[in-house]
Order: structure tokens, then sequence, then C-alpha cells
């Protein structure tokens, strides 16, 4: 399901921009059929996404919230389901014009940031969003009722998780400084005391304030900047060997 072309150093400036024009289409044909294939799941997605807040029930304060709300979450969904095909076709458009080497490498980052970006939101949906809504839910007392309208609790719920999808990237950041050599492992290991000072912070504001949920957010920071110290220390010793191939 690709636009058929030349090889890559034979096309054009607007041969480049037609290929991307036609895997644009692609993609947002993709979306739409993955939109329109989630909306009848849109009961069992709204039950998965509502199980952290137990029997919480949901309500709509317009008369199309409830309607909007599930054609955007059907959207979202949607979007999920078609990654996949969005990666292959971002991909293909990028891969062919490049060399072996720079492709295992894209290759490799782009697979890793899908496997980290999912333990991200894995992680802040098991571990740390069931203690979130508990604290928020604590507040609730005789005369103050919890009650989450449905497009406020979709848009925390998604704002919350991918928070936590775009803190797992932290290990991939790091190497990718360590490659451009704007960073060292040497670096890293000496300000640890203040990385971990900015990590509490970071924790911090993308938990509740409660003491809990900002240690169950510190951990994982806490191990992903070991992860890319690691990562830093094999591209260092990955430019030293090619330097001393050189010579």
């Amino acid at each position: 399901m690709a636009p058929k072309k030349r090889p890559q150093a034979e096309m054009s400036f607007f041969e480049h921009l037609d290929e991307l024009r036609i895997r644009l289409i692609y993609i947002a044909i993709a979306i739409l059929v993955a939109t329109i294939g989630c909306y009848p799941f849109i009961d069992e997605i709204l039950a998965f996404l509502t199980r952290p807040a137990g029997d919480l029930e949901l309500i709509y304060t317009t008369p199309a919230e409830a309607f909007m709300s599930q054609i955007r979450l059907s959207f979202i969904s949607g979007v999920v389901v078609a990654t996949p095909f969005l990666v292959y076709q971002v991909l293909a458009f990028i891969l062919p014009g490049l060399h072996r080497s720079e492709k295992k490498s894209l290759f490799m980052m782009v697979f890793s940031m899908v496997l980290l970006f999912a333990l991200g939101l894995s992680f802040g949906y098991f571990v740390v969003f069931p203690y979130a809504l508990l604290f928020f839910l604590g507040f609730a007392r005789e005369g103050l009722t919890a009650l989450f309208s449905i497009n406020n609790y979709i848009s925390f719920t998604f704002s919350f998780l991918i928070a936590f999808g775009f803190v797992f990237q932290a290990p991939l950041i790091f190497w990718f400084l360590g490659y451009l050599g704007l960073v060292s492992s040497e670096f890293l290991k000496k300000n640890a005391k203040y990385a971990l000072l900015i990590l509490a912070i970071i924790s911090a504001i993308i938990t509740p304030p409660d003491i809990f949920s900002q240690i169950m957010m510190l951990i994982p920071l806490l191990i992903l900047y070991q992860i890319g110290i690691l990562l830093v220390r094999l591209t260092e010793k990955k430019r030293a060997r090619g330097d001393a191939k050189q010579q």
C-alpha cells in the first residue's frame, strides 16, 4: 500500500512532495477507518478508561457533550489502533533516502520510542493513575459530591497517561544528546544529584500532590536516568571505536 516511485536519489523535490501527499492521504484514510471501527466498541473502551475509578459514574452537562465525547474517544482510539500503519508510512517515506547504517539506527530508535511510550502508558494506567483518582476522589464529603463530566474525564485521563508516555522517552533523549556530543556519561553521573532534584520537581508537577504518587513517578524516572547514562556510554564507546579505525 505504498505509492509507486523511482529510486529516492532520482526523485525531484516535487516528486517527494507528491509522495508525501499520497502517504498523508493513506494516513488520513487509515485513521478514519480505525475511528469508525472503534465506535461500536466505545462502551468497552470507556469502561477500560474508567476501571481505575471503580464505580464512578460520569455525567454530561450539555446536550451534545456525551455524543461529541464518544466521537472524540473513538478518534483517539482510532489513532492508537492505526499507529503501526502510521509508523510504517513515515518509515517508508524516510528510509529510502538513508544509508544502511542510518536505516538500522532509525528503525531501532522508532522501535524504542514506541516501546518506551507503551511502557509509560502502561505504568501510568496500572500503577499511578488509580492512586491519582483515589487522591482526587478523597476530597468528596457531605455536601461536596464528585461528579466528573465525560469530556473532562477523557481529557484528564489522556493528558495524564500521555505525560507518562513522553517522560519514558528520557533515555532516548539522553542517547540523542550523547550522539550529538552535547552530553557525556561522565557529566550525567557527576550531576546526578542535580538530576535527582529536577526529576523530583517533574514528578511533583505531572502527578497529584500526594507523596505516594510522586514517589511512584520518581522511581521510574531515576531508573530511566540510569538507562540514559548507559546508552550515552555505549554511544561513546561506539564513537571511540570508529575514531580508532580511522586512525
